[in-house]
């Protein structure tokens, strides 16, 4: 994934409050709470990298609100791995809740 822009990480993370609302569906979140809090994490370690308020909206516009100059790998590789992991949580939640929209 070492090809992933940050512009594709903005997209990524600011996928992911219709992505977690489609996971979770009409289920109940506390069936699925550890998968909500280890998602909750990586957007906290996300938001961390970059400066800004742990929800995704606010994730995405830090990255976006950054300039090229100014990224590190180190960070871009946190924030890839970041994106990838709250992915799997969300398709673990779509799993649980019989949702087909763990994309």
């Amino acid at each position: 994934m070492s090809a992933t822009t940050p512009a594709d990480l903005a997209t990524s993370f600011r996928s992911l409050a219709r992505r977690r609302r489609e996971a979770l569906g009409d289920a109940d979140p506390a069936s699925v709470s550890g998968n909500l809090d280890e998602l909750q994490r990586h957007l906290d370690a996300a938001a961390a990298a970059v400066g800004s308020a742990a929800d995704s909206e606010a994730v995405a516009a830090a990255i976006e609100a950054r300039r090229s100059d100014e990224w590190d790998e180190p960070t871009l590789d946190a924030l890839r791995s970041h994106a990838l992991e709250a992915g799997a949580a969300l398709r673990r939640i779509a799993a649980a809740t019989d949702s087909d929209a763990g994309d």
